[in-house]
């Protein structure tokens, strides 16, 4: 998805808004990274200080700088000035091989609502039709049945496991391929 000139990402038919995140959403971060309920499903649990949230950000501030993209601050084109999650697309670790990792995280307030679904999807078109990358992976706890539920719907494929916390059940690892995305899906208009 091409930028606009407010630097935002936005498309037709959408009710979310994507751009990149700035310094101003840094309690936004803290508040939803913070949360336990938004950290149920994950093994290191929610953020506890705001100067770790500023580690956090800052990181994906210098991947946007290293790269052209990263995860996104997601906010409604109702409240645009009010983020409900961040997620996108962003390099991981995957027990030490780099990988395109398609992630979200929304506050709890906006749970239900299918926006992990219509974020996850974004994700995907600017992955394959507007950087051309040709693989995203997403690695997701085998109990969170609500991130499994996204990633199949938006196409990709359970491909493994990855033993990635000691003590606890593997992560499940998902695909999608650009080949096979862009056979299923109809171009996107953007707008």
């Amino acid at each position: 998805m091409p930028l606009n000139s407010d630097n935002t990402m936005t498309e037709r038919h959408s009710r979310l808004l994507y751009r990149k995140p700035t310094h101003a959403d840094l309690p936004a971060l803290f508040d939803i990274y913070g949360d336990p309920q938004t950290h149920l499903f994950n093994p290191a649990g929610p953020l506890r200080t705001l100067a770790h949230a500023e580690k956090v950000l800052e990181r994906w501030l210098e991947h946007w700088s290293l790269r052209g993209y990263g995860w996104w601050a997601v906010t409604t084109e109702y409240s645009p000035d009010q983020v409900i999650g961040f997620g996108g697309i962003a390099h991981h670790d995957y027990l030490g091989e780099m990988r395109v990792n398609l992630g979200y995280r929304f506050a709890v307030s906006a749970w239900g609502k299918g926006f992990a679904t219509q974020l996850g999807k974004a994700g995907l078109v600017h992955a394959f039709e507007t950087l051309q990358l040709p693989d995203v992976y997403g690695l997701v706890r085998p109990d969170h049945a609500a991130s499994i539920k996204v990633l199949e719907k938006i196409g990709m494929q359970r491909i493994g496991i990855q033993d990635d916390v000691p003590g606890k059940a593997p992560s499940l690892v998902f695909k999608a391929s650009a080949d096979a995305f862009k056979a299923s899906h109809d171009p996107v208009v953007h707008t």
